[in-house]
């Protein structure tokens, strides 16, 4: 004779058989704390159980709520990571380096951070690119901003330079 089960009691065994049968572990975890709230344990109880925060705790089950099963898991192997938000693809950091080795900047001088944010500009069409950014993309076609060491304001004149060299032991 079969016994009826409560919509409480499928759903628990339901989440039971997902969670024994899950090989990723942030998703097991996942299963493992909405399948004990569905027992009646408390979110205190369960985040301590797993080693979660409350917080982290109630937002995994507020997912389950929304999205059920399919909302659970790492979501950070969604994450489409730098190259999604990069201002330059491949070939134009290509152009970027052969600029900065063989081109003048917009403007005169040496190569800056700023400088290259709006060569970037220039090339992209981006509304704003900041000097940080520039910066990084700089360094990262190897090149460094190429600023001359200031001079000591109160150093020694001409003069003062020759009598060293002539008084020094290393000289």
């Amino acid at each position: 004779m079969s016994e009826k089960r409560s919509p409480e009691e499928s759903e628990s065994s339901r989440l039971e058989g997902l969670y024994r049968k899950a090989t990723d572990s942030v998703l097991r975890t996942h299963l493992l704390m909405v399948w004990r709230m569905s027992l009646g344990d408390s979110v205190d109880e369960v985040a301590q159980m797993v080693g979660y925060s409350e917080k982290w705790t109630r937002e995994i089950a507020r997912r389950y709520e929304s999205e059920g099963a399919e909302g659970l898991g790492d979501r950070r192997h969604a994450n489409p990571g730098a190259r999604a938000r990069a201002l330059l693809d491949e070939e134009g950091q290509a152009r970027l380096g052969k600029a900065l080795l063989e081109e003048t900047p917009p403007g005169g001088g040496v190569w800056s951070g700023l400088k290259v944010a709006r060569w970037i500009e220039e090339k992209t069409g981006s509304e704003k690119v900041h000097a940080q950014r520039g910066w990084e993309y700089m360094r990262r076609a190897g090149m460094s901003s190429q600023v001359p060491r200031p001079s000591n304001a109160k150093g020694a004149d001409a003069k003062e330079r020759e009598a060293f060299k002539k008084v020094s032991p290393s000289g």
